[in-house]
């Protein structure tokens, strides 16, 4: 070093704003996750392993999609291997979302990937993305979301109607200003579906506050029951079309949670050229496009054959997941779309606290089972769990185990009550033969 200077010692590894991320704490969904990863169970392999209902993945037709993509994955490969395509080939006019076309909608490597690309275009630093359902649970933001450097995810415990109103007002007079609205339908956690009537008040809502909405239906053809499903596509019109946003994507309604495949339809333009100047950093590989435009090509085979299928077995996973819990006093919210069910465990706690829900969380962890609390999904009243029922085609030994599994932890917990309540009273404690 020139002058006789002594060299400075190594900077920081990371920038500050690294630092920031980097520091950030694993979710509880992420802690339990990590767990069965390194212990999952298998029928044959495995069977000591942890069962994970915890993770919402649909594995009940995957005899059916893993002829038809493999067909599909041979056909006019090797000119995708060999160059790069543009980002829009899906052959989404003939699509199960409806008669969109290649100029209004950008396709990227998942729907987490579009959230973030979305609400880095839509929100100034220190912007607020607004979480409003029209039940008392909030849906989940998944880590991705939650980290975006810039952005704040405003998580609020509310009814639809002027408790939502008047949060808008508080945060404007704070001097911050909520930019987004997103709504889930189906709902995740809950599985209830917007009635078509609730949906146009929550679109006139943003519109009156000059809110973008971000409607996220990935989970709108996993719908079960004889309920109507209301898209935000098939409304005649929208109170702010230049507003409101549509996503979805494969990993939900075609179990293809590994195919990463996620899309944006705004109308928008000036919002879709600003998304595609990013998306080349989320961008989807032609070989995935091709594989997936061919799959869809065969709306015969997905009307007649996959469509009703799934229907049938998710209906049939559910009902043996429901029937199971109430036979051990388990009741659940009465759902009708996606992957899960909404478990009421409150009378099982040992005091109505999250501090009591995540030790019950626990105990199942260490039976091996794995299922997801309430508190990670800002849930503001603890005892609830979300439990997916859709993770296994072989279904009925799955959901046999976990609810063995489920039924010991509660015997443990009713038998450690009824041993308190007779100490309280100076009976003798019975001997108790397992």
């Amino acid at each position: 070093m020139s002058g006789g200077g002594v060299p400075a010692g190594p900077g920081p590894a990371l920038s500050a704003r690294g630092a920031r991320i980097a520091s950030g704490v694993p979710g509880l969904l992420d802690e339990g996750f990590a767990l069965y990863v390194a212990d999952p169970f298998d029928r044959e392999r495995n069977p000591e392993g942890i069962v994970n209902l915890g993770t919402s993945e649909n594995r009940l037709c995957f005899d059916l999609i893993e002829e038809r993509v493999s067909v599909a994955a041979c056909r006019l490969l090797c000119c995708f291997l060999i160059s790069k395509r543009p980002g829009n080939n899906l052959a989404w006019r003939k699509s199960p979302i409806g008669l969109l076309t290649v100029l209004t909608i950008t396709v990227m490597n998942g729907c987490c990937a579009v959230f973030a690309t979305l609400s880095t275009v839509l929100c100034d630093p220190g912007g607020l993305i607004f979480m409003l359902v029209y039940n008392r649970y909030n849906s989940v933001i998944s880590k991705g979301q939650l980290s975006m450097e810039g952005n704040s995810c405003c998580i609020l415990q509310l009814q639809f109607g002027v408790t939502a109103v008047s949060h808008c007002w508080f945060l404007f007079f704070q001097g911050i200003r909520v930019r987004v609205l997103v709504l889930i339908n189906p709902n995740n956690p809950l599985g209830d579906i917007y009635p078509a009537q609730l949906l146009k008040e929550c679109l006139e809502f943003a519109h009156r506050h000059e809110l973008h909405v971000i409607m996220d239906e990935i989970y709108m053809l996993s719908v079960y029951d004889d309920i109507t499903f209301t898209s935000v596509l098939s409304l005649d019109s929208l109170p702010d079309p230049e507003r409101t946003h549509f996503m979805w994507g494969f990993s939900k309604d075609f179990g293809m949670s590994g195919i990463r495949v996620g899309v944006l339809y705004t109308r928008n333009h000036e919002i879709q050229k600003a998304v595609n100047q990013l998306a080349v950093f989320h961008s989807c590989p032609g070989p995935v496009q091709h594989v997936l435009t061919q799959f869809l090509k065969d709306r015969d085979w997905l009307d007649n054959v996959f469509f009703p299928t799934n229907k049938k077995r998710l209906k049939e996973a559910q009902n043996l997941l429901v029937d199971g819990l109430a036979d051990i006093g388990i009741p659940v919210l009465k759902s009708s779309g996606g992957l899960y069910v909404w478990a009421d465990f409150r009378k099982f706690l040992k005091s109505q606290t999250f501090e009591a829900e995540l030790e019950l969380w626990q105990k199942l962890l260490d039976k091996k089972l794995l299922i997801s609390p309430g508190k990670a999904f800002y849930c503001y009243e603890p005892g609830w769990f979300r439990l997916v029922f859709s993770d296994s085609v072989d279904k009925i030994y799955l959901c046999k185990l976990v609810l063995l599994l489920i039924h010991h932890i509660v015997a443990s917990k009713l038998w450690e009550t009824l041993i308190l309540q007779i100490m309280c009273s100076n009976l003798p404690i019975p001997s108790l033969s397992l």
